[in-house]
């Protein structure tokens, strides 16, 4: 990051899932952040029988749809991804692509736009009549995927291999925010987390939170923080760690430009 336009101490919020805040820490060191690790919930692989079989139907599909990284590493608990398939495998972005190659999963389609809209343009996913479309994810969502895959004439072979558990935000950590460094920025990249933080978080945080400058992974994340009462929305060029820091710290730098 350049050293001359670097904001000297600001704090950098995450709403990662608990436990997965490291890769935005790393990406915003040096910067002069200080990460504070909100966490609105946390994700649990499924294990039991019904959740293997849904999972075995939807890997044998002609089209099987990857969500997240967090869908790929639930999977990979219950069956090997490194072997042969028949099917295109795809992934909503780069992210997910590498958590399938890490598992040695092999010709595997991501888009340049790491969202749901970037993966719908694929040409694989253009024309589905007749063909079984695997959905690995969790419940929950926006829903857009599962949909456009029905609408577009595939038989929806889903299967939610974790699931995303509310968790209450803990008192210290609010503190911990209280007391922190301003300006703010949110790192942004999920509405869901973004609607559980705006639930529970304290009415004297709020008003302060709508100050912060968002850094948006996508125009809809965009469009969904404006709608909340955020005023400096800046959208980043994807929602990797390091694009998700620098679209907020030019947010900072920026404040007019939202």
């Amino acid at each position: 990051m350049n050293t001359e336009t670097k904001v000297a101490r600001w704090t950098l919020i995450s709403l990662r899932p608990r436990g997965q805040h490291a890769p935005l820490r790393r990406a915003a060191k040096g910067s002069g952040a200080t990460v504070i690790a909100l966490s609105p919930w946390a994700l649990q692989a499924r294990r039991d029988a019904a959740t293997c079989v849904d999972l075995a139907a939807a890997l044998a599909a002609e089209r099987v749809v990857f969500s997240s990284p967090a869908a790929v590493h639930a999977a990979a608990r219950l069956t090997a991804l490194d072997a042969p398939h028949a099917g295109q495998w795809l992934a909503v972005g780069a992210g997910t692509a590498a958590a399938l190659a890490r598992h040695g999963a092999r010709d595997v389609l991501a888009p340049g736009r790491m969202d749901s809209e970037g993966l719908l343009a694929l040409p694989a996913l253009a024309d589905l009549r007749g063909l079984r479309a695997g959905l690995v994810t969790a419940p929950g969502g926006r829903g857009v995927i599962a949909d456009t895959l029905q609408q577009r004439g595939a038989q929806l072979l889903r299967a939610n291999v974790y699931a995303r558990q509310p968790l209450p935000l803990a008192a210290r950590t609010l503190q911990r925010l209280r007391r922190s460094a301003a300006p703010w920025a949110l790192a942004l990249s999920s509405g869901e987390a973004l609607s559980l933080l705006l639930e529970q978080l304290p009415a004297d945080l709020q008003v302060r939170l709508r100050t912060a400058s968002v850094a948006a992974a996508s125009e809809r994340l965009a469009m969904q923080a404006r709608a909340a009462g955020f005023l400096n929305v800046t959208l980043a060029a994807g929602p990797l760690p390091a694009q998700l820091v620098s679209a907020a710290h030019a947010a900072l730098m920026h404040p007019a430009s939202s």
